[in-house]
């Protein structure tokens, strides 16, 4: 049985301001073509769906468009609620979508049904686990002791009902303890909500959500897919794909992963405003990709972001990283310090900052300062 495992398709997702929207059409028409090409028994979608659990409509809009497409592609879809999306809204009208192929999990009732499908080598089942805090499945089991975000799913999963096949695939949406992590990501403070591996232990393939890193979680078999698209700046560096995953005997799945190519990439560069302005700079990468640009000028320049956008339009984000005085740890006091001016002090700090002393100009300005201080005081 062959299968496409998505997740965290996060629709309606700003970054730095800019709707991402168009860039979410793009990527989603992308693992449209994928589908078409590889035939799979099963897409799968692991979670955030949306990137709120109140979505706006155009996000609403454009996932639909992408359920009808992809349900026509004649694979079944089986997808589940992340932390992001309401289990609730996400679950309505799901019992009319399972007769085309659709099947949604419902919000955590105390139990999970597998989605039982057949292939040449037998059955597979399919467990959908919607994103779990404690809290939700503590309410159905108040006997038992579910502390942790471990225990919720050690306790959701002893308690599901028994498969009719020989083979099982679990979709799940949590934070698997030693997973590597994004600034996109919205986690637990002190990493309370993460849930051991070997929770997830005795199905053939777990298909996660949750974490935007492509990346496998102790095994092969146990892996997030990530996003599709690049949703912080510390995702710059990766390469978005989708695993394919074919499942043969039982304990035996081959995964190989399908790179994706998004309409804008996200690109983060550094140099003086000289350099960044310069011809040659500017030919060095793609210019409809969305930038960080940080400039390392010692001086501020003035609506720098401004200016720069008449060159890179697609600029999101603009930092300074000042380089005059780095590796200076303390200005250096002295047991003279008390004898000397607040002037002379602020002299000596900005040197050791900027390379330079106060011209003439700024130490009339931080006198005059000093002084309305010292009067207020009076």
């Amino acid at each position: 049985m062959k299968l496409i495992h998505l997740s965290d398709l996060h629709l309606g997702k700003r970054l730095c301001g800019f709707s991402l929207l168009d860039d979410q059409a793009y990527i989603l028409d992308e693992l449209l073509d994928l589908v078409r090409e590889e035939a799979p028994d099963a897409v799968l979608i692991a979670g955030d769906i949306y990137d709120k659990p109140v979505p706006p409509a155009e996000a609403v809009a454009l996932f639909d468009d992408f359920l009808v497409r992809l349900a026509a592609c004649g694979a079944q879809v089986l997808l589940i609620s992340g932390n992001h999306d309401s289990a609730e809204r996400l679950a309505f009208g799901g019992r009319l979508m399972d007769a085309r192929g659709v099947h949604v999990s419902p919000a955590y009732q105390g139990t999970l049904v597998p989605v039982t499908l057949d292939d040449p080598a037998g059955r597979v089942d399919i467990y959908l686990l919607p994103f779990l805090k404690p809290a939700n499945v503590r309410r159905f089991f108040p006997d038992e002791a579910i502390e942790s975000y471990t225990d919720a799913v050690r306790c959701a999963l002893a308690h599901r009902q028994p498969g009719t096949g020989n083979r099982s695939v679990l979709v799940a949406h949590q934070f698997v303890t030693g997973a590597a992590t994004c600034e996109s990501e919205e986690l637990s403070v002190g990493g309370l909500d993460q849930v051991d591996a070997q929770a997830f232990a005795g199905f053939d393939y777990v298909a996660l959500g949750h974490l935007h890193g492509p990346q496998q979680v102790g095994t092969p078999a146990m892996r997030y897919s990530g996003t599709p698209l690049k949703y912080s700046f510390s995702e710059a560096a990766h390469q978005k794909s989708v695993p394919i995953v074919t499942l043969d005997a039982p304990g035996q799945a081959e995964i190989r992963l399908a790179p994706l190519t998004p309409r804008r990439d996200l690109l983060e560069r550094a140099g003086s405003y000289d350099t960044l302005t310069s011809r040659a700079f500017y030919s060095t990468f793609d210019q409809n990709a969305y930038l960080h640009l940080t400039l390392t000028d010692a001086q501020e320049i003035p609506d720098a972001i401004g200016k720069l956008r008449t060159i890179y339009p697609n600029i999101m984000r603009l930092d300074y990283q000042h380089t005059a005085g780095a590796g200076c740890a303390a200005l250096a006091l002295g047991p003279q310090a008390e004898r000397r001016t607040p002037i002379d002090l602020f002299d000596d700090f900005y040197q050791l900052q900027n390379d330079r002393p106060l011209s003439p100009e700024q130490r009339a300005l931080l006198c005059g300062m000093i002084e309305t201080i010292w009067e207020g005081q009076e």
